[in-house]
């Protein structure tokens, strides 16, 4: 006898597999098949074993072979320029699931680029009540930058966000900086999410510019006369500067129990000073190190130059030295 109790037998008539139970003869077993005990004859049985081999061979060559993460070809893309679609502001909301649907927690803020330009840039957010936020940093072409998270509640309390945009590579032909205010509504605010839940859209964006500026041309007005010559530098203690520093710490040595305001008020007197010197003396040129901050010194001094006859423009863009805390001053006799 080659079967013993035990043993995994397939039935040859039926195709099922059953398992020995008792030997009851030479020629003659029971078999139990899914709980059923039956008598057969051993020539109608034999070991699953080439059935189990037969079937795993017949499934490994059906089977398609793994493929791994790896092995696989990265789609090639080729990304079409779409000159014209601009840079928005797109503000994504984070919804409270536990409550309603449409009860929106905060919002995602992202800076997007369609644009074919890379550009640096400079985010400011100046609220009311709370401590301003800025950004700096370079924006790729055809991509967008996290920026930001904003508590729906304290978007009433944003007066306004701001942005200076440059080129990361200069052309001559184009403009030097892109300063770029943007003040929204209440009313616009919530038309904006009104629009998106009815357009089952996920976010909702602002434009900002579609194209970026070309440089506009300067008027020429000649010289007069008289003061085409050279003038003499003014004469003082301390010598005329082209860059003038305005952190308080390269002003005064020691700014313990100063309040801001008296910190803004030493900057400013330090500025008209050296500003002054530099007209006197008929510079051509000045820079001005602001710091970024929250852009209040920067916007106290742009505010300045904008009521000086000799400024003939000033920039804030973006300086290999002085990033984006910098303005720089064209003066004109």
């Amino acid at each position: 006898m080659k079967y013993s109790v035990g043993d995994k037998v397939l039935l040859l008539h039926s195709n099922e597999t059953g398992e020995i139970v008792e030997i009851m003869s030479d020629d003659l077993v029971m078999v139990n098949v899914d709980g059923i005990e039956f008598p057969v004859f051993t020539d109608q049985i034999d070991f699953p074993y080439f059935k189990m081999f037969s079937e795993a061979s017949k499934k490994k060559q059906q089977e398609p072979p793994k493929v791994y993460i790896d092995q696989i070809k990265a789609e090639k893309f080729r990304q079409t320029p779409a000159e014209g679609k601009g840079v928005q502001l797109l503000f994504f909301p984070v919804y409270d699931t536990a409550l309603y649907e449409d009860d929106i927690l905060h919002f995602k803020v992202y800076l997007a680029n369609q644009n074919a330009e890379e550009y640096y840039f400079e985010y400011n957010v100046i609220s009311r009540d709370k401590d301003d936020f800025s950004v700096t940093n370079t924006i790729q072409k055809f991509s967008d930058f996290y920026l930001h998270n904003i508590q729906m509640e304290d978007l009433n309390d944003i007066v306004k966000f701001h942005f200076l945009f440059s080129l990361t590579s200069p052309d001559p032909s184009k403009a030097p900086a892109l300063e770029l205010p943007l003040k929204i509504k209440p009313r616009t605010l919530f038309q904006k999410i009104d629009e998106m839940h009815l357009e089952n859209r996920p976010s909702f964006s602002f434009d900002l510019f579609n194209k970026y500026p070309e440089r506009e041309l300067e008027p020429y007005f000649p010289l007069p006369e008289k003061i085409k010559g050279i003038r003499p530098l003014v004469k003082t203690s301390d010598p005329v500067r082209s860059v003038i520093d305005l952190h308080i710490e390269k002003i005064i040595d020691n700014k313990s129990g100063l309040s801001n305001f008296e910190i803004l008020q030493i900057q400013l007197n330090y500025f008209e000073k050296y500003y002054q010197m530099a007209v006197k003396a008929m510079q051509p040129k000045l820079i001005v190190i602001h710091g970024v901050g929250s852009g209040k010194l920067r916007q106290e001094i742009h505010e300045r130059l904008k009521t000086k006859s000799e400024v003939k423009s000033f920039t804030n863009q973006y300086h290999p030295n002085f990033g984006f805390g910098a303005t720089e001053i064209y003066l004109q006799y």
